[in-house]
């Protein structure tokens, strides 16, 4: 490979990296698959959205790093010859990319440095001879500050102690956490369409609607008191481990394998949602296992419904 196919005669390394990473993105959504959302593909790669978007623009000049180059390759499964050029220019445009530090201040010719005066050198070492505040007023108001914030520090357990066993192992934030999320009346979107699909699996009969309304909410219920639960219609960390389905080739159950096929995809893993566990599924369970450092058995069990659901976006509310 020459020196011009990897930059181009006239081209920018930044702006060719770019055009290259948004037709590996926008050409995503072949063979059945749909195009992964920017905001599950900044998670998968540990950035956040803002950063990814400047990556795929190409009316900018792309700075990505190698390493997410080769990322994104992977998740978008772009062609195999793409990865050598896309890695060359990624190099190429680091080495091309202005430098944020101003060079140092140099003397014309001939001109003999001038030696810096006392008064020069004790202005610059020490900075509070400037300061209309004096050093003894600056110790008196560090220590007040320190016995306010041991105060605050000794208060702050004993008002939240009350709520912290209430609330172990249920998160809202599923996201940041690694506990089963909470799934109640009022949700939208991914919670509500994993549990609605789940509850088919379970034999109830319910809309896919991607809403948690009163419908879904009875259903729960039933289901709760069928499995000697408090039947209050939230899905919890009881709940959860009753509700899923262990997803893999001996699977009957369509609509359990069809939630596992949608939160794979929007985790950031591109998945074919056909309701049957093929090949294309247990690859992509087994590259998102591997991601969160679970065995990579292609089974969709407990850990991994728990990692899954972990991965999703943030809690969305009608």
């Amino acid at each position: 490979m020459t020196d011009n196919t990897v930059a181009g005669r006239d081209e920018q390394p930044g702006r060719a990296l770019a055009e290259l990473l948004r037709n590996w993105w926008e050409s995503s959504a072949r063979e059945g698959r749909e195009k992964p959302t920017q905001q599950s593909l900044a998670k998968r790669l540990g950035v956040d959205q803002t950063t990814l978007s400047r990556y795929l623009n190409p009316a900018h000049a792309s700075n990505a790093p190698r390493r997410i180059v080769e990322q994104l390759h992977s998740a978008l499964r772009a062609p195999a010859d793409d990865l050598v050029r896309a890695c060359a220019l990624a190099d190429a445009a680091a080495e091309t990319a202005p430098s944020r530090k101003r060079p140092a201040a140099t003397a014309p010719p001939g001109t003999a440095p001038v030696p810096a005066g006392p008064a020069d050198r004790r202005g610059a070492a020490r900075w509070w001879d400037r300061s209309p505040v004096t050093y003894p007023t600056l110790a008196v108001a560090s220590l007040l500050l320190l016995a306010l914030g041991g105060f605050v520090w000794w208060l702050a357990p004993a008002a939240g102690q009350g709520d912290a066993k209430a609330t172990a192992h249920v998160s809202d934030r599923p996201s940041e956490g690694t506990d089963w999320p909470l799934a109640r009346k009022g949700n939208v979107l991914w919670k509500a369409r994993t549990v609605q699909l789940l509850l088919r699996a379970n034999g109830f009969d319910v809309a896919v609607d991607a809403d948690y309304g009163p419908a879904t909410a009875k259903a729960v219920k039933q289901f709760q008191s069928a499995h000697g639960l408090t039947p209050d219609g939230k899905v919890g960390k009881d709940t959860w481990p009753l509700l899923i389905v262990t997803v893999d080739s001996r699977t009957t159950k369509p609509d359990a394998v069809t939630a596992v096929q949608y939160l794979l995809h929007h985790a950031g893993v591109p998945t074919d949602s056909t309701g049957t566990y093929t090949l294309s599924t247990m690859r992509s369970l087994k590259e998102f296992q591997e991601s969160r450092n679970l065995p990579a058995t292609g089974i969709g069990d407990e850990g991994t419904w728990r990692a899954l659901l972990n991965a999703q976006g943030p809690d969305q509310h009608t």
